[in-house]
């Protein structure tokens, strides 16, 4: 212990009397671990964190089976009365359905939030304990009872202790407050919900979930393990049950089993994906490691280049080898710590700033990442791991002289050698080499956010206010929700810089929505099967609204709930169901009803930036709301030829006078929901571009260092090629050709193995092509330039050498 001591504060001496070389080290390995750490941070959040209940290993989700295939997450009432019945591998069985939408009002302005609906032991299964008050009895399965969330106790209720007890009003019903969630606690799924509410309310509060039979499946269900019991052996006793179910009710239970996974954690299909993508960052973010785990290496042999002469002495006065490479261990060891230290910092704004991105769907996924004991852990490890091995190589050739050349201060080593190619050249390559990759990523997924963002979506983004309504949530009738919309756009309408109002219902590029199979009415006028169609709902004026051009027919008007449906379709409608044929006055049928074509408009993107034209059939609100309601609202679109952030306000205000309990949501410009519709492109070209740019960056120091320390290595060669009346243009060409040598060779091996990689991407690029031409010929120039400085900034030291002074070097 006292001989490390003495190490570290050697190691301390010598570092703090180089700070120059310490800033160098310690900003390239915090780079590598920074970015480390970041993808890690999404890895804990996303796959590893238990969810914040007690004793989570015990803690199971239910997963269906059909003939073992997984999975399904949803049940349906009786099977999971039948499961809490029968099961005895649980001491506990609870149920939920995890994306309830609610308005909350009573306090303040009204807010939609998310909210779950469950079981009344289900706080007892998940062993949640509140924060403030308590959570549901037995015996309030049925009663109108809330749980908040504490982030809800917070924003909405500034955190008042009197909450408990009080009532509140949840989607225009007054229920009472019993307890406050801890702000660990966002439910046992991927939503996050603000508040919990019994099963029992579910008539009440989410009537279109539809009936309590074995058919209708709408239920997630966590167990809690009995004590003794393993999840292989519960799952064995489940499947039992699924077995004696399907001879009882084959026609719902037939082939079904069970699968156990750890609550809290993503179904199984889901993780692999997720699982995946995470795999593939974490192999780039190692990439950037390596290039800056070489660029350190090289500056070490540097280090111990000049050391040699005293590890020399130390060795000729009875100091073990083990001993010296001890200490250059701990030297390096010090220096990884300091730049895992500086990783955290990076890891701390990046993660920030992956935070800030969001999906452009209405449902509560929290993407928040942030570091925690696991990151903080794999930070160390890793900061540890990366000083050890930096340091090995240098700390042998450093402990390793030939002592009588040493002792006259000349390089002694291997690695040191005047060869050709030494392990320095190496390391150089392989930091341009792994650049050229990262780099060629970068550029493939700059240029496909270039092209996404360039898209020709089909519909007007600029001047477009949108708001999110969803007047079911206040109980109103269909008839009462239509006859409110049109009083609302009739209001609207009369606003100072309003051009026209219109509401739908999804708006495109949400990346979900809904659809349905087709088929032409006659089916003797197509041969064509059924076509898969996404539907929208809409009111009049839509198409004037969001700028979609129409080609025939006419827009809707005045139509009701009483008379026929009718339908506007788009050209890939036409194509694929009438083979291009006029399809006005034709009927459709599809989604339970039959429609009568009466317009057709231009195509335009439906669900993501990158899909190809989608057959899309619109159909009337004042039709079809009622048959088809929508969880998500209805958005409301408001054109205006002024600045939409001034016209915020007036539109809130119509609404509340409207109805001021109505709570409104998902206020923003067109413009920014496109921004989030590239939610994938922004992010792989971010992680990709600060990969790429670090990694091009610490090659472009790696080069830069080797040439330095050739030049300084070569002063005495210089001075005799100077003296014997060689040019200095000629020597500082010689220096340049050793780099771009090394560049070449990178380019060469790089390049092949670039493009055999882009494949991979191939499926989230948008609008090029793997081996796209533009990205293949700018990157290779670009790293070319960058090395071209990198050669050439040293080379101008050959100008400064004066030979009468390099012919004294040693």
């Amino acid at each position: 212990m006292s001989s490390l001591r003495r190490d570290l504060v050697s190691a301390f001496r010598r570092l703090y009397k180089a700070p120059g070389f310490v800033f160098a080290v310690v900003v390239s390995i915090g780079l590598g671990i920074g970015a480390n750490a970041t993808i890690f941070s999404a890895v804990s959040t996303f796959l590893l964190r238990p969810p914040a209940v007690g004793d989570p290993a015990t803690l199971m989700s239910l997963y269906t089976t059909e003939r073992g295939n997984c999975c399904g997450n949803n049940l349906s009432w009786p099977l999971y009365q039948d499961l809490r019945r029968e099961a005895r591998s649980f001491t506990g069985i609870a149920a939920f359905y995890p994306s309830m939408p609610a308005s909350l009002g009573g306090y303040g302005e009204p807010e939609r939030v998310w909210g779950s609906l469950t079981s009344s032991n289900f706080f007892d299964v998940t062993q949640v304990r509140m924060v403030l008050g308590r959570g549901f009895t037995r015996d309030e399965e049925q009663q109108p009872v809330v749980i908040l969330s504490q982030r809800l106790w917070r924003r909405h209720f500034g955190s008042a202790p009197s909450i408990i007890g009080k009532s509140v009003s949840v989607s225009g019903h007054s229920f009472t407050v019993v307890g406050i969630a801890p702000a660990s606690f966002h439910g046992l799924d991927i939503f996050t919900a603000d508040l919990w509410v019994p099963l029992g309310n579910q008539p009440l509060l989410m009537p279109k979930i539809g009936d309590r039979t074995r058919s209708n499946t709408w239920l997630e269900v966590a167990g809690r393990l009995a004590p003794g019991i393993t999840s292989a052996q519960a799952a064995t006793e489940l499947n039992g049950i699924a077995r004696r179910l399907a001879e009882s009710y084959p026609a719902t239970d037939k082939d079904r089993g069970f699968q156990l996974e750890p609550a809290g954690s993503l179904p199984p299909d889901e993780k692999a994906g997720l699982t995946g993508f995470l795999v593939a960052l974490s192999v780039v973010a190692l990439l950037v490691l390596c290039i800056a785990c070489a660029n350190v290496v090289n500056l070490l042999l540097a280090q111990a280049y000049t050391r040699q002469r005293e590890m020399a002495v130390r060795l000729s006065l009875g100091a073990k080898q083990s001993q010296l490479i001890r200490q250059m261990l701990v030297e390096s060891t010090l220096l990884a710590l300091g730049g895992g230290a500086f990783g955290l910092v990076l890891c701390l704004w990046a993660t920030s700033a992956l935070s800030a991105f969001h999906l452009p769907i209405p449902l509560p996924i929290d993407l928040t990442v942030g570091i925690d004991g696991k990151v903080l852990f794999y930070a160390s490890v890793l900061s540890i791991g990366t000083g050890l091995t930096i340091g090995i190589i240098p700390a042998w050739v450093a402990s390793h002289p030939i002592l009588t050349r040493a002792l006259k201060g000349e390089e002694s080593s291997f690695v040191g050698s005047r060869r050709r190619w030494s392990f320095r050249n190496l390391l150089v390559l392989s930091q341009m080499f792994l650049s050229l990759v990262l780099l060629s990523a970068t550029g493939l997924f700059l240029r496909s956010l270039q092209r996404a963002s360039h898209i020709d979506i089909g519909f007007r983004s600029h001047g477009i206010l949108m708001m999110n309504v969803d007047p079911q949530l206040n109980a109103y009738s269909t008839l009462r929700t239509t006859q409110f919309l049109e009083e609302l756009r009739r209001r609207i309408r009369a606003l100072p810089g309003v051009v026209s109002v219109a509401c739908v219902d999804p708006v495109p590029l949400s990346m979900d929505g809904r659809w349905d199979d087709f088929h032409v009415e006659d089916r003797s006028t197509t041969s064509r099967p059924n076509t898969v169609v996404d539907l929208y709902m809409v009111t009049p004026d839509y198409f004037q609204t969001i700028g979609i051009s129409r080609l025939a027919g006419r827009d809707f008007a005045h139509e009701n709930a009483d008379s026929s449906r009718v339908a506007v379709v788009n050209e890939t409608f036409v194509k694929q169901l009438f083979d291009g044929r006029n399809p006005i006055g034709q009927r459709v049928t599809g989604s339970g009803a039959t429609y009568e074509i009466v317009g057709v408009v231009k195509d335009s993107r439906s669900r993501t930036l990158g899909e190809n034209a989608r057959p899309i059939l619109y159909r009337s609100v004042k039709q079809d709301l009622g048959r088809d309601p929508d969880f998500r609202g209805i958005s409301l679109l408001v054109r205006t030829d002024g600045n939409t952030a001034l016209l915020e306000g007036a539109v809130r205000n119509e609404i509340h006078s409207l109805d001021p309990t109505m709570a409104i949501f998902h206020a923003e410009t067109m413009e920014e929901h496109l921004r989030s519709a590239l939610f994938l492109p922004r992010l792989a070209g971010t992680l990709f571009g600060i990969f790429g740019f670090t990694g091009l960056l610490l090659a472009a120091i790696g080069l830069y260092g080797m040439m330095s320390y050739s030049v300084r290595r070569r002063t005495r060669e210089i001075g005799i090629r100077l003296a014997l009346g060689a040019q200095v243009g000629a020597v500082q060409r010689l220096v340049v050709r050793e780099g771009m040598i090394l560049t070449s060779i990178a380019l060469v091996l790089g390049l092949p193995c670039a493009r055999a990689l882009s494949k991979f991407a191939a499926s989230i690029l948008y609008g090029i092509r793997p081996h796209d031409a533009v990205t293949f010929t700018a990157v290779p120039l670009f790293l070319t330039t960058i090395a071209l400085f990198a050669c050439w900034i040293p080379a101008l030291r050959v100008a400064r050498v004066e030979p009468q002074t390099a012919l004294r070097c040693e």
